[in-house]
Parts: C-alpha cells; structure tokens; sequence
C-alpha cells in the first residue's frame, strides 16, 4: 500500500510557522509522505499544488483568525479543480466555528494541543474517506 500523501500549507498572512513544521514532522515520522506548501500561500495555490501532487488530504494550519473565509475557499478551490480531497483544519479554532468549518466542506477540525496521535489518526481517517465532519 503506497503511503499516504498530505499537503500541509498556511494560507494568507499567517507568518507563524513553528506548529505546522511540527504537523508535518510527526506526520513524516508516523510514515505519511509530506509536502509543505511554505507560508503566505493563496487558497488556489494550495488546491493547484494539492491536485497537481495528487495528494489524499490537505492540512491547513490556522492561527491568525482568518479561518473562516480561509478554509472554506480552500476547500471551493480543490472542488472547482473537480476534486475531493479531504480538508483538515488546526490551529486557534474557536469552538463555536467547528460547526459552520464543517457545513463548509471541511473534513475535521483540531484545536490547539491536539495529541500527536490524535493529529495522525485524525489526517489518516479523513484520507481514507472515514471522515464524518468532525471536531476533534
């Protein structure tokens, strides 16, 4: 079985990059292959870079409070490009945006100190297509 590949990118001014190199260090390390868009990126550079990768999940990392426009263009952006590749969120989520991320499109959403293993097992269940629209 080839490994799972995830897209782990921060979209829009979000300069804070310390938590998702950590994401995308224990997702490598739990034996997913990693790609890592870098920051300042669009929501159409991400979906582009998702499709053109052929990845099975995308990793948004969120702290800047843009989450709520952010997310849900990404994720119109990868379906306009005809796909469904699953859109996790992380980051400062405040609890009362998980249900309207959800409604969007997003697959889960992970709240800050979210356990590594949860992290892994959260971006492994949405590539599989197992996501519910979750928080977690």
């Amino acid at each position: 079985m080839a490994a799972i590949r995830v897209l782990v990118a921060k979209v829009g001014l979000d300069g804070h990059d310390r938590g998702v190199k950590v994401v995308a260090r224990l997702l490598r390390d739990a034996g997913l292959e990693v790609i890592y868009t870098g920051l300042f990126q669009t929501p159409e550079t991400v979906a582009a870079a998702a499709v053109d990768e052929d990845v099975d999940v995308i990793g948004l990392s969120m702290l800047s409070g843009a989450h709520m426009t952010l997310a849900p263009l990404v994720v119109q952006a990868v379906r306009a490009r005809n796909s469904d590749i699953p859109v996790v969120v992380g980051g400062i989520i405040p609890n009362q945006d998980v249900t309207e991320l959800l409604e969007a499109g997003v697959a889960a959403c992970l709240g800050p100190g979210a356990p590594a293993e949860e992290v892994v097992q959260t971006v492994i269940t949405a590539a599989r297509g197992e996501h519910r629209r979750q928080a977690v």
